[in-house]
């Protein structure tokens, strides 16, 4: 099956994908030379230059840095050629990818299907600490059919796979890569230095494969926790570009004359868990109680200042083409929620409701859920949780909490990481017979209009009866000195879906 270009960007599908499809640049002539100092939200001994284990958007971006995949996104999300100079299936499940010719690593040896089969299959390996290892465990076999020819050949059919390829877990590395305390890609920066918890620095890699690319001498990358800080570094001059600024601070940001900001609309969310293990929180009435008792404007208005959009409990954004507009929207009704919560055996003490700053908005959301809970008779007890620590102390670990997951870049793959009964990460712990099975149907399904079908169920079913609630869908929102050009939104994260690096330039 091939399609063209405009049938990829209408249906979302690359089951066919021939020659370099590159995504339109911005109409300013890029300059050559300058260095940039980035600034994402964190930095740990836990940073990586493994693409398998980035954990974090810091770890997405040092990634883009040194690595490249098979395949990339452009503008709107969607899947074009990378490294892979074709990609192309008949059936969906047996994929051929021809590799481009003369492409280098920054050792100075060529890319090779030996390389491919590689870096795809230690994914597979539990030992790898691969972040992506139930997806990646879809692929039956991998091998190489000729020094530019691989051949991947799936579990069951995947209309997605050209998406997958280009999430940066799945980035290609040198065949028997073992030490990574330093990078060996073929991304557009070759690392100079790597100091875990400290920073990054990328210098330009004059062999790399994109003609012109990068524009940058050099990129630095650091973290920082803090968002007043974060803000602060860069009006001070400190650093020239900030991830995931607070809606508080853009009207400070604008108004310095000398910065400005990217607003991305994106499918990032906080959710509301309630573990379907439990009780209360495990009795249906509980959870469309609390689905009914969030006040989804006021969310949008005073937690997130507009930069937000609607949700309606699923993990498809209004904007998604995949979206079910027919689902009727939950609203905030105390009477529903009344009504729910006397068929439940309520707790006569407050029941505990985790929230963390790491969870981005779920403080306030607590307190307004505690307010509303008071007026119907449902008793929360709020405990904020501090950020650091909060994934792997509190996130899934308690009855009633808070989660925040980033953009996917396909339905397919949120539902399949959170939803999914033996997903390691669904978060409610649910469990849906009907719905596993629709998730292997669509997968396999190439007609869109019968995809969006499919999706549009699995919409309602998830809305209905899963354990999470999900108010509204984040818009990222990014700072950068005005100096700073080539930035564009990618609705898949902040810095351009954490893929920034060979498309920035410096006019300074």
């Amino acid at each position: 099956m091939r399609l063209s270009r405009r049938q990829m960007l209408g249906t979302g599908l690359a089951a066919g994908m021939t020659g370099l499809l590159l995504p339109r640049l911005a109409s300013a002539q890029p300059r050559r030379g300058g260095h940039i100092t980035a600034a994402s939200l964190s930095s740990s001994t836990a940073d990586t230059l493994d693409p398998a284990k980035g954990a974090l958007s810091t770890d997405y971006c040092r990634h883009a840095m040194f690595y490249n995949g098979l395949t990339d996104y452009d503008a709107q999300g969607q899947p074009y050629l990378c490294l892979a100079e074709s990609l192309e299936s008949r059936d969906q499940m047996t994929w051929r990818v021809v590799l481009r010719d003369h492409v280098k690593f920054h050792d100075g040896s060529s890319l090779s299907a030996d390389d491919v089969v590689f870096s795809l299959l230690r994914l597979q390996d539990p030992a790898s600490g691969s972040k992506v290892k139930p997806i990646a465990s879809q692929m039956a076999s991998v091998r190489a059919v000729s020094p530019r020819d691989v051949e991947i050949v799936l579990t069951s059919p995947n209309v997605d796979l050209p998406s997958i390829l280009a999430q940066s877990h799945f980035y290609i590395i040198k065949a028997g890569t073992t030490d990574f305390s330093k990078a060996n890609g073929t991304g557009p920066f070759r690392c100079q230095t790597f100091q875990a918890g400290v920073r990054t620095l990328g210098v330009r890699n004059e062999e790399y494969f994109r003609e012109g690319r990068p524009y940058l001498d050099s990129l630095e990358l650091i973290g920082i926790p803090d968002e007043v800080a974060r803000v602060n570094a860069l009006l001070s001059g400190d650093v020239h570009m900030i991830i995931a600024v607070n809606p508080r601070s853009t009207r400070r940001i604008r108004e310095s004359g000398t910065h400005d900001l990217l607003i991305t609309p994106s499918g990032l969310y906080t959710n509301l868990i309630m573990r379907r293990d439990g009780m209360p929180t495990g009795n249906p009435d509980f959870v469309l109680g609390m689905k009914h008792l969030f006040d989804r404007e006021l969310v949008k208005r005073a937690l997130f200042r507009d930069y937000a959009t609607i949700g309606n409990d699923h993990p498809i954004p209004p904007f998604d083409p995949l979206y079910r507009a027919d689902l009727p929207q939950r609203t905030l009704d105390l009477d529903k929620a009344r009504y729910h919560f006397a068929r439940v055996d309520l707790p006569s003490t407050p029941l505990p409701l985790y929230c963390s700053p790491a969870a981005e908005g779920s403080v306030d959301m607590a307190s307004v859920l505690q307010e509303y809970g008071s007026k119907v008779g449902l008793k929360l007890a709020v405990n904020r949780m501090p950020a650091d620590g909060y994934w792997s102390t509190h996130w899934m670990k308690h009855p009633l909490g808070f989660g925040n997951i980033n953009p996917r870049p396909t339905a397919d793959l949120v539902f399949s990481l959170f939803y999914k009964s033996t997903a390691a990460w669904n978060e409610s712990g649910w469990q849906n017979e009907r719905f596993d099975r629709l998730l292997l149907e669509a997968r396999a399904q190439g007609d869109f209009a019968l995809r969006k079908e499919i999706y549009g169920e699995m919409q309602a079913i998830v809305a209905a009866e899963c354990g999470t609630a999900i108010p509204v869908f984040i818009t990222l929102i990014d700072g950068f000195d005005k100096r700073v050009k080539g930035l564009r939104p990618i609705p898949l994260g902040g810095f351009m879906g954490y893929k920034f690096p060979e498309h920035v330039w410096w006019e300074g």
